[in-house]
């Protein structure tokens, strides 16, 4: 079984994230989603270690610099907890490649609610714009839909 510790990293040029649509993978439970990219931890990886190698493996790209913005806890029906270190960067170099999980693809940050997103995506996307300092937010899904959303430990 995965380590249900990941990361997600949004990585900003020109006011506009790269963002990963999932069209590749077969049972990918983020299949026709938006995602920024990120992953499972390894054997031994530190939250950072997962970030530059999930980012590096998924994209091509090198983070010079990065932020950690904040901790996502999904509570999905019977499945365990994941735990997913929340980061950002505008500090990258190297070259896109093609990555085998879906279609990279820099969208205008104003245009990203229109995409096929998670609804709690939305909410810490939203965090995120605002520039909100670190935070702590726990969504709980029930068969797929949003039924509970937790912000540094109170219900919004």
């Amino acid at each position: 079984m995965k380590s249900q510790l990941t990361t997600l990293c949004y990585i900003e040029k020109d006011e506009k994230y790269l963002m990963l649509h999932r069209i590749s993978k077969e049972n990918d439970e983020n299949q026709g989603k938006w995602i920024g990219v990120g992953g499972h931890f390894e054997h031994q990886e530190s939250p950072e270690d997962c970030l530059l190698r999930e980012v590096k493996e998924e994209t091509g790209l090198t983070l010079n610099n990065f932020f950690f913005r904040g901790i996502v806890t999904f509570d999905s029906d019977d499945n365990p907890a994941e735990y997913m270190h929340l980061y950002t960067s505008t500090d990258f170099s190297g070259s896109l490649i093609q990555c085998d999980e879906g279609v990279l693809e820099w969208v205008q940050k104003d245009k990203i609610s229109s995409l096929n997103l998670w609804e709690g995506d939305r909410i810490f996307l939203d965090l995120l714009t605002k520039d909100v300092p670190f935070f702590s937010l726990k969504l709980i899904y029930k068969s797929g839909k949003l039924v509970k959303k937790i912000l540094d430990g109170r219900e919004i």
